[in-house]
């Protein structure tokens, strides 16, 4: 969409931000080309306006100011910025201010944003909401073989049945094993899996996408949250994306473009496990040491989707196990779990506190899958998706004060994993969507209620 803009010195054409496009709700997969056309709409403000203009921001509006030569600037024109959205500039960065920006478009995030944006039209409000996700769409960064605890989601969307939520394989089997070299043995199950569902996490989390985008949030995927910005109070007051254009070496190139400010009255970090920006500020205000927690410990999980033969695949069957290929002293296991369309998860858990320097847990993983009792159901499929990524393994004593001035750490940036349970994705979306971190601590920090006192009246 554009603004026709008259200024003292000259007509032009200010492209807006096109937020619908932003964020593609189109059937899957994705194109790349809109992430990389938003993330120019975004940077280029300035190139635009050209070096003579600015914006300046009062109210709800966003004013143009040209140079006039004379030491001063003058009034060019006006933009009407619908809602509480606004624009503003300083020195050398554009900013877009909101009610509330979250960072990490996960399970947590979505689940927080497309909560606050529920209550809004329960209250008649109106805030603006923005998630800001460094994926090239949502839930590219997503990885998990997930077995789903669909409380929160029953909290969140009570007929995601009807409105065809991607969680349609209910768990029809429930079992534990104890391996040795050559040999399996069958344990009691510690898990409660009834009634819980295999699924995809990437595709539930690009589902909830849809849905915050109907509600109206603003997702910007393909941009990573850098920095964090705090006022002189020191209260965080937003994030700023990551500057393009910069060289190997540090240096400036010649397409070189500033990062954007994104301010919020309410900032949440949504990052998943040890999120870069949510450990500065856990260090920055000690809230470890405020919350009384003990230090975070991690583990390591390895994932391959395979297509199996069809003879061989029993959909919501879930099987973990412990013991070989790992030894006594390393603290792990490994999981498979029956998807849909012939498809099988499996993985290995290894905790990064093993103490053989030579131990490699991919090459323990290659090892797991040539197990006697592994081996049959894989042979004759075929690897379709493989990653890694890293897990919150300290459990409850290890979470941190998640509420900080000027917003609060949700989701697995704060270790709401529940380790006993090999469950975090429904307590990630709870602490989002029900204000968990904000519900503990709300009477010490009654200025973060006040943010959203009037939803809740």
């Amino acid at each position: 969409m554009y603004k026709f803009i008259n200024s003292s010195s000259k007509s032009k054409l200010i492209p807006l931000l096109s937020y619908s496009t932003l964020y593609k709700s189109a059937r899957l997969p994705y194109s790349s080309n809109w992430v990389s056309s938003s993330r120019n709409e975004i940077s280029n403000l300035s190139k635009f306006l050209g070096k003579d203009s600015r914006f300046s921001h009062s109210g709800n509006k966003s004013k143009i100011e040209t140079w006039n030569g004379n030491g001063s600037w003058v009034l060019g024109g006006q933009i009407l910025v619908s809602g509480v959205r606004s624009y503003s500039s300083e020195s050398d960065r554009e900013a877009i201010n909101y009610d509330v920006v979250i960072v990490g478009a996960g399970p947590a995030g979505l689940s927080a944003a497309i909560r606050l944006k529920q209550l809004c039209q329960q209250k008649d409000a109106d805030l603006s909401v923005c998630v800001v996700e460094k994926g090239a769409e949502v839930g590219a960064h997503i990885l998990s073989g997930n077995v789903f605890e669909p409380r929160a989601l029953n909290e969140l969307f009570p007929r995601w049945k009807e409105e065809e939520a991607p969680v349609d394989v209910p768990v029809t089997s429930d079992n534990f094993w104890l391996l040795s070299e050559n040999r399996a043995f069958s344990l009691p199950s510690p898990f409660d899996n009834n009634g819980n569902y295999v699924i995809s996490l990437s595709q539930l989390v690009r589902w909830l996408g849809l849905k915050a985008e109907e509600l109206g949030v603003e997702i910007y995927p393909g941009f990573a949250a850098s920095e964090i910005l705090c006022n002189e109070h020191n209260e965080v007051t937003g994030i700023a994306t990551n500057d393009m254009g910069v060289a190997k070496d540090g240096s400036r190139k010649e397409n070189y473009q500033r990062g954007v400010a994104l301010k919020g009255r309410v900032t949440l970090l949504a990052e998943g496990c040890r999120g870069s920006l949510s450990e500065k500020l856990i260090k920055k205000y000690n809230l470890r040491e405020k919350g009384k927690g003990q230090h975070q410990t991690y583990a390591l999980g390895i994932k391959e989707v395979w297509e199996i033969d069809a003879d061989k695949h029993q959909p919501g069957s879930v099987l973990h196990t412990l013991g070989w290929p790992l030894d006594n002293k390393s603290y792990g296991g490994s999981f498979l779990y029956h998807m849909k369309d012939r498809q099988v998860a499996v993985g290995l858990v290894v905790a990064l506190n093993y103490q053989n320097p030579f131990l490699n847990p991919y090459e323990e993983f290659q090892r797991f899958k040539r197990h006697p009792a592994i081996r049959p159901l894989l042979e004759g499929g075929t690897v379709l998706q493989y990653g890694a990524r890293c897990l919150n393994e300290g459990g409850f004593q290890s979470i941190p004060y998640p509420v900080f001035p000027g917003g609060a750490i949700i989701g697995c940036s704060a270790g709401f994993l529940n380790v006993p349970k090999i469950k975090g994705t429904h307590t990630a979306m709870k602490s989002g969507a029900t204000r968990f971190c904000l519900r503990i601590f709300g009477e010490e920090e009654s200025w973060m209620e006040g943010r959203f006192v009037k939803l809740e009246r």
